[in-house]
């Protein structure tokens, strides 16, 4: 593995088309997912030279803990449609290097044994769904296994329209069609082991898993809180007394407003585009989201991240943390040990740029052109 695209080029040879496409796929035509990679390429550097920076730290402190380096794996959902057991691999890997992994609440694997893995680098994410008793569940169950961390995800107040997913009719759990029987019959390694490996499942869903089979569309439909309002944040904020992060923000108002509830930190993000469409990428606002929470809360970014570099610039504009999901996902699938690779290969790069700009990780922002003739 030279980079990350080689991981998505190999997930590809190995799975069927719908869930290729289920998992590298955004929502509408597909702009906001194109829009994330492509705001990497407006963010340019302007290096610093002779400062010695031969062997730069990449350890960051993130909500009282420290870690090895500023990423984590981002909340996935439906993995063991990949893999089976992927989710556990991932907190495996996760504890291993010392980053931070995040269950999803449509995780394929329980809470309690990702948890059991993950160790203290366990996060949840949270969708409030549709049955309060379950939400009340999932977040007794978080507090249960130690986390220390919850992610309320509050993107999804309708589920976003993943044409790919439609097209491919894709349902929870999959199903036998004439389209997908073709796909399989080309992808028979992966057919055979996820015959092996049973139908996967919404492990920690309770009465919502085990139903019958519904679109994706309908199943993320359940997992929506179209009437969710500030004040259910500001509820969850007296209710939970670990760490609070509300994902899936990207206007300074609403950072501001988290600000003001006392939650810990936010999730810039526009669900890897796989919502609104045109979505703003969630770097294009990372400055002036930190300008507005200055240093009183932590703020976290995804979409689009695929190499070091991408990190750096993310560091450079203003996030302590970056999540990063499909290059995950790939990684999961082509097996476990393509996992740590991948942090290591990430953790690589990302040296290297600091090296080659000339400056520590706490030092980024001097060196971006933006700030080209702003006092430092």
């Amino acid at each position: 593995m030279i980079e990350t695209r080689d991981l998505e080029i190999a997930a590809q040879r190995y799975l069927p088309r719908f869930v290729f496409d289920f998992v590298s796929g955004g929502s509408g035509q597909e702009r906001a997912l194109r829009n994330n990679s492509d705001a990497f390429e407006q963010i340019k550097f302007i290096p610093k030279t002779l400062n010695g920076i031969s062997s730069p730290s990449t350890s960051v402190n993130v909500l009282g803990k420290s870690y090895c380096a500023p990423f984590g794996v981002a909340p996935i959902g439906m993995l063991g449609l990949v893999r089976k057991g992927a989710e556990t691999m991932l907190g495996r890997a996760a504890c291993e290097r010392n980053i931070p992994m995040i269950l999803s609440t449509a995780a394929t694997q329980s809470i309690e044994d990702v948890a059991k893995v993950a160790e203290e680098n366990f996060w949840f994410q949270y969708y409030p769904t549709q049955l309060q008793s379950l939400n009340d569940s999932l977040i007794k169950r978080a507090r249960d296994v130690g986390c220390q961390t919850l992610m309320l995800t509050v993107d999804t107040p309708v589920p976003g329209r993943r044409l790919r997913d439609v097209r491919n009719g894709l349902q929870i759990p999959p199903r036998l069609t004439l389209k997908t029987i073709g796909q399989l019959a080309l992808r028979p390694r992966w057919a055979i082991e996820r015959a092996l490996a049973g139908t996967p499942e919404l492990a920690n869903l309770g009465p919502m898993s085990g139903e019958a089979q519904r679109s994706f569309a309908d199943t993320m439909r359940l997992l929506s809180a179209p009437s969710m309002t500030w004040e259910d944040v500001a509820k969850l904020r007296e209710g939970w007394h670990g760490h609070l992060i509300v994902k899936g923000l990207l206007h300074p108002d609403d950072v501001l407003h988290c600000v003001t509830l006392g939650v810990d930190g936010v999730v810039l993000s526009n669900h890897g585009g796989r919502q609104l469409d045109s979505a703003i990428a969630p770097t294009a606002m990372l400055s002036t989201c930190r300008q507005v929470a200055g240093d009183k809360m932590t703020i976290i970014v995804d979409g689009g991240v695929r190499s070091g570099d991408d990190i750096a610039k993310c560091l450079a504009l203003g996030a302590d943390l970056v999540l990063i999901g499909r290059p995950f996902v790939y990684a999961a699938t082509v097996g476990e040990q393509h996992i740590t690779g991948l942090i290591d290969l990430l953790v690589s790069e990302l040296e290297n740029t600091l090296s080659l700009v000339g400056v520590p990780i706490e030092q980024l922002a001097e060196v971006l052109a933006q700030n080209l003739g702003k006092p430092s």
